[in-house]
């Protein structure tokens, strides 16, 4: 009779195992209709989708282990992308020359009195000369000079105009010769405005200033390099450059313009990290896939490390990838065949191997740009692990229904 029981007890035990676990599991399964989400499912996106395209073919790209001369050639690129300040029109001047709204003075010389500004009967003079009431140079660029008539000076330097002035006097002066100066610029002037710490404008000196030196007028940038986005106008052009790009490359310090307005933007450059790094907000306690530059020239290694660097219990550290857009000069350069690419820039993953020592070393050369995506893959044994997972806690959990039967007889 106590074997019996016993087998009856084992039997109903076995039953009740198997029905706790299939009552959860059908409990759990219909938890969806009302636990809250943060979004629409795939689901139902696709239930209310009144159309639904072809997914379209994967996206061909180019994957380059990195070597060195993979890197000495994206790194070169890098240095010299957006390098457009040596390359302005306009800049290469080195007399200042008289704009509309310029304040503009011009003394007459005679050689003796008696001639057409100077009177014989005029007595002592301290020289043979009249000063021309001061005048500004009107919206057609031009002044007034008495017997020489209207002329246009806009444009011109003061010695061209004095030399009008001499031309247009000599049949009716005495061997005249005219001191043309400009008393106040108001036309030829450069605005330096922004992310400066002392906005302003000023005149042209002669012999022109360079970008750094109206920068420095105005009392230099507010931020770093590294965060500052440069913006020259010009004669209704806009041409930009990063502030690092013309510290590092003097070509690239450009010779202003009269007229030129030089902005200055806070513009931080970023790259995003993701994969088997450390987990967003354990990192100084704030989201941590999302992250600026530190200094003008980010390394790769510099930007893991800031991420956290590498997930020791999940990261592969044989496949580090990063990803961004490359032109197809660089890569013909490196040589990528990019005759199956349609467009202008190839989209490009670069993978580092840091399982060796030289994929450190390659890591701590490759220079960052804006925007790049950094990918640190998973190792191939999570996947198993995360496969196992379910089926250890669906075990654990039978096990604990288990416990709970057991100790309720």
């Amino acid at each position: 009779m106590v074997v019996a029981k016993t087998e009856r007890f084992d039997f109903d035990f076995g039953i009740s195992r198997i029905l706790a676990v299939a009552a959860i599991s059908f409990s759990l399964a219909g938890c969806g209709s009302f636990i809250p989400l943060d979004s629409p499912d795939a689901v139902a996106t696709q239930t209310n989708a009144a159309l639904i395209t072809e997914p379209s073919a994967p996206l061909a790209y180019a994957l380059m282990p990195v070597n060195p001369a993979i890197l000495q050639a994206t790194n070169a690129f890098t240095d010299s992308a957006g390098m457009v300040f040596s390359r302005l029109p306009g800049g290469n001047y080195r007399d200042v020359t008289i704009g509309i709204g310029d304040i503009v003075t011009v003394t007459v010389y005679e050689a003796q009195a008696g001639g057409l500004f100077i009177p014989r009967e005029a007595g002592v003079r301290p020289g043979n000369f009249v000063d021309i009431p001061r005048q500004q140079v009107d919206q057609s660029g031009n002044i007034n000079i008495p017997y020489a008539g209207s002329i246009k000076v806009a444009g011109l330097t003061p010695r061209a105009v004095s030399n009008i002035i001499r031309e247009r006097l000599k049949d009716r002066a005495i061997d005249p010769q005219a001191v043309v100066s400009v008393a106040e610029q108001r036309g030829n002037q450069i605005s330096v405005l922004g992310e400066v710490n002392s906005p302003l404008r000023f005149p042209v000196d002669p012999g022109g200033i360079r970008l750094m030196g109206a920068i420095a007028r105005a009392g230099g940038p507010k931020y770093p390099s590294y965060e500052s986005t440069i913006t020259i106008k010009r004669e209704g052009r806009t041409y930009s450059e990063t502030m690092s790009s013309v510290v590092h490359n003097p070509n690239e310090d450009a010779l202003l313009a009269p007229g030129d307005v030089v902005f200055l933007t806070r513009i931080p450059r970023v790259y995003m990290v993701f994969g088997s790094t450390p987990s967003p907000g354990s990192i100084g306690g704030t989201n941590n896939r999302r992250f600026t530059f530190e200094n003008d020239n980010m390394s790769l290694a510099e930007a893991i490390a800031k991420a956290g660097g590498l997930d020791g219990a999940r990261a592969d550290s044989k496949s580090i990838y990063v990803y961004r857009f490359e032109p197809k000069p660089l890569l013909e350069k490196i040589g990528i065949a990019v005759s199956q690419f349609p467009t202008k820039s190839v989209p490009a993953a670069y993978k580092f191997d840091m399982s060796k020592p030289d994929g450190w070393f390659q890591a701590d050369t490759f220079r960052m740009r804006d925007h790049d995506v950094i990918s640190v893959a998973e190792s191939p044994s999570i996947e198993f692990i995360k496969l196992m997972a379910p089926l250890n806690a669906a075990t654990a959990n039978a096990d604990n229904i288990s416990s709970v039967v057991v100790n309720s007889k």
